[in-house]
């Protein structure tokens, strides 16, 4: 019966009917734009927030790596500041005459005048 009295109902077409009609348009309109807009900008916002954690992400690893490494050079560092002090340390006995001397008795087994060298053989496996 409701739908039978629904349809015996005619509307009224005032201009007050017509301008809360098109008001009703125009809010829908507003409202399917404001989510399309919302979505958007949420979409948006979701790609850039992954971008950024991605950028994140492998700026962090490339920090790990790089720690890594200066931890590596930095003991390489330290092994050739020891060279360097060793090696220094020869250049100074190297400008000594008596060491070079020495040396040279050692290695290629030179002599002074009325010296005789003795090469007694190294402990070890026979």
């Amino acid at each position: 019966m409701s739908l039978a009295k629904e349809r015996k109902i005619t509307q009224l077409q005032s201009q007050y009917v017509q301008q809360q009609e098109r008001k009703d348009q125009i809010m829908k309109r507003r409202k399917r734009g404001l989510i399309r807009r919302l979505t958007l900008f949420g979409l948006i916002a979701a790609v850039t927030s992954v971008i950024v954690l991605s950028t994140l992400i492998s700026q962090s690893s490339a920090i790990e790596e790089k720690a890594e490494e200066k931890k590596k050079l930095e003991s390489q560092l330290a092994e050739l500041e020891k060279e360097e002090k060793v090696l220094e340390e020869e250049i100074v006995k190297l400008n000594d005459d008596d060491y070079i001397a020495k040396i040279a008795r050692r290695d290629y087994f030179l002599s002074d005048e009325n010296e005789i060298i003795f090469s007694l053989p190294k402990k070890g496996k026979e």
